[in-house]
Order: C-alpha cells, then structure tokens, then sequence
C-alpha cells in the first residue's frame, strides 16, 4: 500500500495528428481531473524544440490551470535555471504565489530542456552550457531574489530537481527539498538520496531532508493494454537513443508498428523494470516498493501517453485502487 501523497507531472506531449492548442486545452481539463481525483500537485516540465512535446513555458502552464482549480498544488518541474534570468523566476513565480496563497511551488533544475545545440544556445543568448559554478550562483540569487526583492507576500516553495549526486549535493547545502528525475536516470537514484541525505544543512526553507520521487507510471485494466499506451514514448525514447529529438509522438498503433532494434528493446525494458507499467494492482504494488526503497515522502507520476481519456484514466485507475486497498 502506497502511505504518501501522490502527485503528477506533467509534459504536455503534443500528439501526432493534434496541435499545441489542443494540449493547451487539454493541460486545463487534466489539472481541474486530477483535483477531483484528489491528488496533491501537478508539475509542468520546460522542454524546447521537440515535435513531442510542447514548448510552452511553465509559468504559463501554471497560471492557467490555477485558473480552473482551487486546491492542488501547482509548480514547475522545472524551471531551468541556465535559461531564465534568476530574477525574472522570482518575480514570476513570487506574483503566482501572491495570487493562488499557498498552492505554488517553484521547482528549479539544470538541463536545457532540449537535445538541440543552436536552441539551447539560443535560449542562452548565444552562451555555452553552464558551469556547475554558474548554476550554483543561479540557484543562490532565485532564493536571494524570492526573499529579498520580491515582497508580494506568501513565496512560493522551492524545490530542486536532481538526477545526480552533484546536483544532490547543492539541495543538501542550500536546505532544499529534492524531487529526484528516477524517470530520467533510475540508476542514479539511490545514490542521490544517500548524498542527499547525509549532507542536508537545516534552512528557512525545509527543516529536515523531505524527498519526491519521480516515476514514469502507465496503467491500464490489463497489462498488454498498458503496453500499448506505453509505446509512442517508446518510440521518442528510441529516437533519443539514436540522438534524434525530432521524432513525433505517435498513436500507439504507429508505435505498434515501429521496427525497434534489438538494443533498443533491451534498453527500453531495462528503463520499464525500474518504472511502474501495467494493471493497478502491479503498479500500485510497484510504487509502494519504490516509496520503501527509496523513503520517498511523496511519490510523483508522470503518465506520457496518447490522449487525455487514457492519461486520466491510468491515474484513476491508481487512486481507485489505493482507496479500495485502504478499505479492504
């Protein structure tokens, strides 16, 4: 049984067949589904120049689901410092603070959020990746900036996206509270965590370690039709693999067809053991041996699949099971 909140982060995949004003309208009705199905926040991720997945700034994200809802929790996953001036972010996400109290959090990461060189230059204006030390400096003057310039009222509460044991250390230092991207780099999970934890300094900002694990999450009533609903991500994951970020999401009957290399399948189900797919029962089982071994106080889910129904669906699917467990 899973005994922390559950959440969910959301990356706006832009469908084969749709366009993006389609997945904006869909952000809206996701957020306003997941609020009644009572999970505790959704996170919007920064991506760029992607076919799959749209370019649309989480700070807007943001404001237009908490214009349809009124208690879950709202923030990025994240916010991606190397490409926003700090304190624009503080501004930004101190005004959504202001204007939704205690329902904003300001999740902060490192990448550029895109595989493309010419655009990650571009959002740098023409600068090279960050340094660690300019990312440090970055991460230090949004909190400087938050407490110290913007005087809105309540602030937002921050939080620091790690898929390292570096990044890990710079939560641990600054008193930050860690969602770790197990969705992205699995196998650097616990390592992150042990960092984490034995280096934690108390802050104004979180008193003791606190901890949110990313999982990528897909559930169905069987376990093939969750395979199914799996498989454009498959398909984009696939395409990274081979360094290509211009790969379309697909329907999962393109991605049922799609000819993957016998490194590809391996890779891919090596990702999908340390995820949770299938029936309710299976990935609830596997989330709650995930939120054991790793201590997580909140588990957050990300469902990348083709269509609103289904994505709503495979989250449903979970609390509905996690309520009846609770019964039984």
């Amino acid at each position: 049984m899973i005994d922390v909140p559950i959440s969910a982060l959301e990356v706006a995949v832009v469908e084969a067949g749709t366009h993006g004003v389609e997945t904006l309208r869909d952000t809206a009705a996701f957020a306003h589904s997941l609020e009644l199905l009572g999970y505790h926040r959704i996170w919007y991720a920064e991506h760029h120049h992607s076919p799959a997945i749209g370019a649309f700034p989480p700070v807007v994200l943001i404001a237009h689901a908490a214009a349809s809802t009124s208690s879950i929790r709202l923030g990025s996953g994240g916010v991606l410092a190397p490409n926003h001036a700090p304190i624009m972010g503080a501004e930004q996400f101190g005004t959504l603070a202001a204007l939704h109290e205690d329902r904003i959090d300001l999740g902060i990461g490192r990448g550029p959020g895109t595989f493309d060189e010419a655009t990650a230059r571009a959002l740098r204006r023409g600068a090279g990746p960050a340094t660690d030390a300019e990312y440090h400096d970055d991460v230090a003057a949004i909190l400087s900036f938050l407490v110290d310039e913007v005087a809105l009222g309540p602030l937002p509460e921050p939080w620091l996206l790690c898929s390292s044991p570096a990044g890990a250390a710079l939560a641990a230092r600054l008193g930050l509270p860690i969602a770790v991207a197990h969705h992205i780099r699995p196998d650097n999970t616990l390592a992150v965590l042990e960092r984490y934890r034995a280096e934690f300094a108390p802050s104004r900002w979180c008193e003791q370690p606190r901890v949110v694990v990313c999982v990528e999450t897909v559930c169905a009533e069987t376990e093939q039709e969750a395979a199914w609903r799996a498989g454009p991500m498959d398909v984009v994951k696939a395409g990274l693999l081979q360094g290509r970020s211009d790969i379309p999401f697909p329907t999962p009957a393109e991605a049922a067809a799609h000819p993957f290399t016998a490194e590809e399948r391996q890779a891919l189900a090596g990702f999908h053991a340390q995820q949770a797919y299938g029936t309710p029962e299976a990935v609830v089982r596997r989330l709650a041996q995930l939120a054991a071994d790793t201590g997580a106080d909140e588990l957050m889910l990300t469902t990348p699949v083709y269509d609103l129904d289904a994505r709503v669906r495979s989250y449903d699917l979970i609390k509905k099971y996690c309520e009846a467990a609770k019964t039984a």
